[in-house]
This record gives structure tokens, C-alpha cells and sequence, in this order.
């Protein structure tokens, strides 16, 4: 059987995304976003947006991508978006299977790979979980992922017993926060499956193979574990070299929902450069410090790539990322050049 073309798989797709425009959704911003060139791209980005919220927080670094020369694919989760009265007595229709995410990406994984060469996987809080399961999942079909504050664990132990053993209905405190265009609340079970799929990927991730994987966490992040993050670079560490760890600084302000201005990170671009920094370079975490360590010496960036000759090896970005980074704040750049990172 003849397989289909580029045109026809772009077409599929879109047909799909228009099938979804059929269904009441809580808010248009929630719907799938797809950004396609005209012929397959050397990397296409698979990413995946957070619990409860939808695809448009993918959007901005979504549009860089693709300006990048990138095929771009931000799928509505199942469960998410839908319109309706929620409430604790009639909770949004999450799901409460985790293989029922699994299935999800999975199946994307399988479209992004016929869109062109590499694929990178990427997602924020419970979508970085379900990125770094791909990336221990499919460590071979995946060539970097970005894991944009995973929700390993969450900041405070007894919110995850809580989350254990109480199956009640609860809100978000930041329901009417800016760009929360998502549902408001949830039932329990629907974020305890995230917490479980945090328990595997750190259980499984010192002794499994990983695709190349940036793990990006915030001092300003209130909601999830900086510690289980480390702990998931440090480990990725051991298997992949070019595993990368940052932390943002607390001064910067950048909370939990770090992928857009519209959701209050006034330093939206910064993430977008960390994240082509690490895409489009090919350096080792050992090489990232060295050239971060002569920075602070008071080396140029470019005096130290090509010192190190690593100029055909860098991105441009790599220079936005470390150059701010020293100009805002030598803790950032301290951070980039410890061993495990730090954000204590």
C-alpha cells in the first residue's frame, strides 16, 4: 500500500483540528494549534500544554519554532478545553487512566516523525512529565526534549498526601488569573495519575537510557519540586551528556506558568532562547560550563567558542541565553555552571 504524501498527512491533520472546531470548547485559545511549512522540516516540535489548560500556551514559542523553519504540533489533550457548568458536582472530564495520555502521545509522536527528520518533544508541568516519558519511552524517535517545570512532585510534601488520599473536587486559586483560559478547577484523580507518572519517570530515570533532555525549572515556581527536577537532569546526566539544567532566579520573578506574557512571565523571550539554545546546539553539559565558567572570568562569548572551537557547534541563541544571563544576574550564570545546577 502506497503511503501518503507530506500534503496528504498536513491535510489529515488539519481535517482533524476542523473536526474540533465542531465540539464546544471553554474557550477558542483552547484549541490544537499546528504551525506547517509546505514540505517536511529538518526538526519538527511535538509539545504539550499543562494540566487543565490548553494549547495556547504553547503558541508563542510555538510561532518561534516554526519562523525557525520548523513543522510545529500542539495538540489539545483529551479531556481538556471542553465547554460546560463545572463544578464539584459536575467535574470536567480529565481522565483519570494515565494510559489514556500515553496513547495520546504516542500517537503524536507517530505523525510528528512523518513531518520530517528529528523530532523534539517538549511540554510544560504535567506535559514535561509526559515529555520525559517519551524521552525514556522512545529515547532512539526523539532528539531532544524540553521539560519546562515538570510536575514531579509538587513544592509542598503534604499537598502530594493529600493528593494521595482525599478524591474531592478542587479549584484553582488562580481560576481568574490572566490568560487562564483552562477549566477552573478539577477532581483529585485527574492530577494524582501526574504524580504517579512523576514517581515512574524518577524511579526509572537512573537507570534508563534518555533522549538529550533540557530540564528548566524557577526559583519563582511555587508549585513544583526544584529538588525532583535536579534530580531528573542528574540523573538524565549519567546516561546522556548532552543533557542541560537551568534555573531561573527568584528576582526574576518567572512562576510556575512560565511559557507566555499573556500567563505573567515578563521574560517569555528568555524561555524561547533557552529553549533554541538547547535545539539548535550540539554541546555536551561539560562543554556548556566551561564556556559559561570563562564568561564569568570576563571572556567574551565568542572569544570563548572560538577559543574552545566550537563555533560550527553553537547557536546563536546559546550567546542570548548566557550573555543576559551575566548582564541580569551572575547567580544564573553560577547556576548553568554547577555540576547538578542550583536553585536553593
Amino acid at each position: 500500500m502506497q503511503m501518503p504524501d507530506y500534503s496528504q498527512i498536513t491535510a489529515a491533520i488539519l481535517e482533524k483540528a476542523r473536526k474540533e472546531e465542531a465540539l464546544p470548547l471553554k474557550n477558542e485559545a483552547c484549541r490544537s494549534k499546528f504551525f506547517f511549512h509546505p514540505h517536511p522540516t529538518p526538526k519538527v516540535c511535538l509539545f504539550f500544554h499543562g494540566f487543565t489548560a490548553g494549547p495556547y500556551q504553547f503558541e508563542p514559542i510555538g510561532k518561534a519554532f516554526f519562523d525557525a523553519g520548523y513543522n510545529v504540533l500542539v495538540p489539545l489533550q483529551p479531556g481538556h478545553g471542553k465547554a460546560g457548568d463545572w463544578d464539584g458536582d459536575n467535574p470536567p472530564p480529565l481522565p483519570t487512566d494515565v494510559q489514556v495520555y500515553q496513547s495520546f502521545v504516542r500517537e503524536w509522536l507517530d505523525i510528528a516523525q512523518t513531518l520530517g527528520e528529528k523530532v523534539i518533544v517538549g511540554g510544560l508541568s504535567t506535559g514535561g512529565n509526559l515529555a520525559a516519558w517519551l524521552a525514556l519511552e522512545y529515547p532512539q524517535q526523539i532528539d531532544r526534549a524540553l521539560v519546562f517545570a515538570p510536575y514531579l512532585s509538587s513544592s509542598n510534601k503534604l499537598v502530594d498526601w493529600l493528593v494521595d488520599i482525599l478524591p474531592f473536587y478542587f479549584e484553582w486559586f488562580n481560576k481568574d488569573a490572566p490568560g487562564n483560559f483552562g477549566y477552573d478547577g478539577f477532581p483529585i484523580p485527574g492530577l494524582e495519575l501526574f504524580l504517579d507518572l512523576g514517581k515512574e519517570i524518577l524511579e526509572r530515570s537512573p537507570n534508563a537510557p534518555t533522549a538529550p533532555m533540557f530540564v528548566l525549572s524557577s526559583d519563582g515556581d511555587r508549585v513544583t519540586s526544584q529538588d525532583d527536577q535536579r534530580a531528573l537532569f542528574q540523573a538524565a546526566l549519567q546516561h546522556q551528556p548532552k543533557a542541560w539544567y537551568y534555573c531561573f532566579d527568584e528576582n526574576l520573578k518567572i512562576a510556575h506558568r512560565m511559557m507566555t506574557k499573556m500567563e505573567g512571565n515578563d521574560y517569555q523571550d528568555l524561555v524561547i532562547a533557552l529553549a533554541k539554545a538547547y535545539v539548535e546546539s550540539d554541546l555536551s553539559w561539560a562543554e556548556v560550563k566551561k564556556i559559561a565558567q570563562q564568561m564569568r572570568q570576563g571572556k567574551s562569548f565568542k572569544a570563548v567558542v572560538e577559543a574552545l572551537n566550537l563555533q560550527q557547534r553553537v547557536s546563536p541563541e546559546l550567546s542570548i541565553m548566557l550573555t543576559l544571563s551575566v548582564n541580569h544576574s551572575s547567580r544564573l550564570v553560577a547556576d548553568v555552571a554547577e555540576d547538578a545546577g542550583s536553585c536553593s
